[in-house]
């Protein structure tokens, strides 16, 4: 964290009365944008939703790149590097809408602040002076501004709850914003979903590939799906936010001038307990339930490459490493919430986002799309 840029909480108050005065954003006009951290779940999905729609052109970037179409096209940029970082989006006059959703994983909550922050900056300071027609800066965030990730936090979490004490480097990005954007043309949002699920490979926050890989080498072994997670989780409160669902939310925030300069909890509207979806989950990969036991995956699912690997030469799958499909240490961390965990949509209802996902029917909907795609056994 720059220590010249004072730690000062944002404004509790509900600000959706002034939204009026933001600047009207034309929804026909020909829109450009740039998806930072376009190959995770987040920017996957956001991704797939802005090429199917009409007016829409996409640019996403990350350290990997990707294959290019002709509606999408790749960057590859270390978003650490300011230098790299304005070569790369040099050229980028015509972007409209910065969909923010890169990540740096650290080792401690502290030690995420810089890079996090810096990448942000990076990325804005690039790209704002060559951008001539700038609308919309949208940021992805999280339970964490609640301090959901600390233990037991106030829930429904809203978003004019106070900030928790530093260090919190989703605050520290939005705050940068806040700054940035007094006298500026665009505006910016921030969206605060729950865990999100959808599609992605090689991604170290993904609870349905937890989920789906866990039960697969369970039933490979003859094993019961058994919770994993602390005995408390097992009855806590918690809710999801689909991938998709978020995509169309997060696209919304940065097009209706009503939500210019705001933040938004995004959630599939309906809550449930592991103990109540943990059967269903089984019952959908034909198998037996046994009683919770606390297990790290992070360690009892080390060392299953040969495991893995017979799976995918017994069915047939598609040829993807142990480690792309992994992501033990998200599920322990989900698995470990021995409290409630969810928010309050309503403000994003109140200003016309009505959409609800069901959570079981988007948790077998993903596994039959991984199925599909031989991720998983079918």
């Amino acid at each position: 964290m720059n220590p010249s840029r004072p730690y000062v909480p944002a404004a509790a108050a509900d600000p959706i009365e002034s939204a009026a005065a933001a600047r009207p954003l034309q929804a026909s006009a020909p829109k450009v944008a740039l998806i930072v951290g376009a190959n995770g779940v987040i920017g996957r999905n956001l991704a797939e939703h802005l090429v199917s729609l009409p007016d829409w052109t996409v640019i996403g970037v990350s350290r990997r790149g990707g294959e290019s179409s002709d509606r999408i096209r790749y960057l590859s940029v270390d978003l650490l590097d300011a230098g790299a970082v304005r070569e790369a989006l040099a050229g980028l006059s015509q972007v409209t809408h910065i969909f923010y959703a890169a990540y740096q994983d650290r080792g401690t909550w502290a030690e995420l602040v810089a890079p996090n922050l810096d990448m942000l900056v990076n990325v804005v300071d690039a790209l704002e002076p060559v951008a001539a027609d700038l609308r919309h800066i949208s940021l992805m965030q999280g339970y964490k501004v609640y301090g959901a990730h600390l233990g037991p936090f106030k829930t429904p979490a809203k978003e004019s709850d106070a900030f928790h004490m530093p260090p919190e480097f989703n605050v520290d990005q939005q705050q940068f914003l806040e700054r940035r954007q007094v006298g500026s043309r665009w505006t910016w949002s921030a969206l605060r979903p729950s865990v999100v699920c959808g599609f992605a490979l090689g991604n170290p926050m993904n609870l349905a590939m937890v989920l789906a890989v866990y039960a697969s080498l369970s039933k490979e072994l003859g094993l019961p799906l058994r919770f994993p997670g602390k005995p408390g989780a097992y009855d806590s409160l918690l809710e999801m936010t689909d991938a998709g669902l978020l995509a169309r939310a997060t696209v919304w925030a940065a097009t209706d001038e009503r939500c210019a300069n705001q933040a938004f909890n995004i959630n599939n509207g309906d809550l449930f307990r592991w103990s109540e979806m943990w059967p269903k989950i089984a019952d959908y990969f034909g198998m037996e339930t046994a009683p919770p036991l606390p297990m790290p995956l992070s360690d009892v699912m080390r060392g299953k490459e040969s495991l893995w690997d017979g799976l995918v030469a017994k069915y047939d799958l598609a040829p993807h490493t142990y480690a792309e499909v992994s992501s033990w240490a998200f599920g322990d961390f989900v698995f470990g919430w021995d409290y409630d965990f969810f928010a309050d949509g309503g403000k994003a209802r109140r200003l016309g986002l009505h959409e609800y996902v069901d959570t079981e029917r988007m948790f077998t909907d993903i596994f039959d799309d991984l199925k599909r795609r031989k991720i998983i056994p079918a």
